[in-house]
């Protein structure tokens, strides 16, 4: 035993036994060697024979609809609120709903107490005194007219004098620098400024007529419709007490009337109007948005409805708001729209432009790389990517101006078939991903 024991831990057994642990570990590392190249192998065989597939299309010829999208709400409808601020107990109602009234026509009747009866005094007050400030202000206009055509007169007769008008009907410049000419004409420049400075006032005489009009009607124990139509929504009855014994009314100055009593609806009164919806538009859309485009209005209390309008108003001077500019479009109904109300929220789709008989494909099949547009067309069988000019756009479509003709079939997608059968991107069992790959497996990758 002892000599076996020798044999065995002998130098030349040793030799023997690693010599055939490395052949054995040469032989495994050939093998994987062998199983790497032929996995790869057989990926760019099957490669090679998995050729992908393309969904396509023909470029036809068409009409590109162009439109920018903007949220906003009902800004008016075809109904008129009528209101008072009238303090005291309604005596009578005239009106019920569904009935017709005419423009003026009495709806109720309400009898003042104390706080209201001193409101309408005040008011009717202030509207006599608007009303003769107006007559007088149109009196000293007529005056000032008359004194403004008499001076006019007075410079032409003497700009006209052979002393200050040359023979051939030039101006002469020296004579009419003296004093005795300039005068006139600053006495003629001064009348006219006169006129034209009281043609303002008369103006301003005016608004406050119509404003003390409106509060006189307000505070008017007789309330009457301001225009004609349907009545509808009517909040009072017999016997109900408006306004309180609190308010106050004061007269300021030019006999201009306040009150810190609020107005109150009594009814509705719905004509032949068509509504109105005010938008916000952006920056970026402003530019496309003209007077008369036409319109598609979407309402949230109409699901699967939609309206038809045009743009009547836009502002192109907007207004900011932290630090973002929008600018308000009006855009007016085609037609009656029963049920909308105010402040309904609503969406517009503004058409901007419309180009027919132009060459479109889809906007999928366009693609963009430094600046230029290309579309892959199909031919024989073989894929080819094509540099196009592109026009306008919308959502879908794209319009090619140049590049390809009509009936090209252009490829909107690809894709390639996987091992299992469905398209996609193969993956590779070596990439080291999802629960570890073949060298992560042989102990390859890993940190120490």
């Amino acid at each position: 035993m002892a000599n076996v024991k020798r044999k065995n831990s002998s130098p030349a057994g040793k030799s023997r036994f690693f010599s055939v642990f490395s052949s054995r570990k040469r032989l495994a590392i050939l093998l994987i060697i062998i199983v790497v190249l032929g996995y790869f192998g057989f990926q760019r065989y099957k490669a090679s024979t998995q050729k992908p597939t393309y969904q396509s299309t023909q470029a036809q010829k068409g009409t590109l609809v162009q439109s920018v999208s903007e949220s906003g709400q009902i800004l008016s409808t075809n109904i008129i609120n009528i209101s008072t601020s009238a303090s005291g107990v309604v005596s009578n109602v005239y009106v019920k709903n569904g009935d017709t009234v005419s423009a003026g026509q009495q709806i109720a009747q309400i009898t003042l107490d104390p706080v209201g009866q001193q409101q309408f005094t005040q008011a009717q007050a202030s509207l006599l005194l608007a009303k003769h400030n107006l007559d007088a202000a149109n009196a000293t206009l007529f005056s000032l007219q008359s004194t403004m055509y008499s001076k006019w007169k007075t410079y032409t007769d003497l700009a006209t004098n052979s002393t200050y008008q040359n023979a051939d009907g030039s101006p002469n410049v020296g004579n009419r620098a003296l004093p005795a000419f300039t005068t006139v004409q600053d006495d003629w420049l001064a009348a006219e400024a006169n006129y034209k400075n009281q043609q303002g006032a008369i103006a301003a005489s005016q608004a406050s007529l119509s404003n003390a009009s409106s509060v006189f009607q307000l505070a008017s124990p007789a309330v009457t419709s301001t225009i004609a139509g349907t009545v509808s929504n009517v909040q009072i009855i017999p016997g109900m007490v408006l306004g309180s014994q609190g308010s106050s009314v004061s007269v300021g100055t030019g006999g201009s009337v306040g009150s810190n009593q609020n107005s109150q609806r009594v009814a509705v009164i719905q004509n032949n109007g068509l509504p109105v919806a005010t938008f916000n538009a952006s920056e970026t859309d402003i530019g496309s948005i003209k007077l008369g485009q036409d319109v598609t209005v979407s309402l949230n209390a109409f699901p699967g409805k939609t309206f038809t309008g045009k743009v009547a108003a836009v502002d192109n001077i907007g207004t900011v708001s932290s630090g973002v500019t929008n600018y308000t479009v009006l855009v007016a109904f085609d037609s009656d729209a029963p049920g909308v109300l105010p402040n309904m929220a609503a969406s517009a789709s503004i058409i901007t432009d419309v180009k027919s008989d132009v060459l479109l494909v889809p906007s999928a099949a366009v693609q963009n790389a430094g600046g230029q547009a290309t579309v892959r067309i199909l031919k024989n069988g073989n894929v080819q990517s094509v540099p196009v000019v592109v026009g306008g756009a919308n959502d879908t479509q794209t319009e090619i101006v140049s590049g390809i003709n009509e009936g090209d079939t252009v490829v909107t997608s690809s894709s390639t078939p996987t091992k299992s059968g469905t398209t996609g991107a193969s993956t590779s069992p070596f990439s080291g991903g999802g629960g570890g790959g073949f060298f992560r497996a042989v102990g390859g990758g890993g940190g120490r």
